[in-house]
């Protein structure tokens, strides 16, 4: 593995624990605090996907998938969770905002 891609594999696993870890009956410190945390995790999984060396359309293809995907088992698994379609499209929000910086930072 490149010293490149080592920040993804590692947002790769931040995001399986926090999209699929048991929900807890702790209150959120805030209204929308959940949507946020899906937003900048998104954000943080594309912009390491493209530093990685990921293209631009591996990284939304890839993300997109993997956001409908993680709503739709936090739906069927027994762990405590709901589907949300608005995180689904918070986590896309992300994703567009981290590809957004990534190209702001490229130029």
């Amino acid at each position: 593995m490149t010293r490149r891609a080592l920040p993804f594999v590692i947002m790769a696993l931040i995001s399986l624990f926090a999209l699929f870890s048991p929900a807890t009956d702790a209150p959120l410190p805030f209204p929308g605090f959940d949507k946020v945390v899906h937003c900048a995790l998104f954000a943080a999984l594309a912009w390491t996907a493209r530093r990685a060396g990921f293209s631009i359309v591996q990284v939304a293809v890839g993300l997109a998938v993997y956001a409908v995907a993680s709503e739709f088992l936090q739906g069927v698994l027994p762990i405590n969770r709901d589907a949300d379609a608005w995180d689904a499209l918070t986590d896309l929000a992300g994703v567009a905002i981290g590809l957004w910086f990534t190209g702001r930072a490229r130029r």
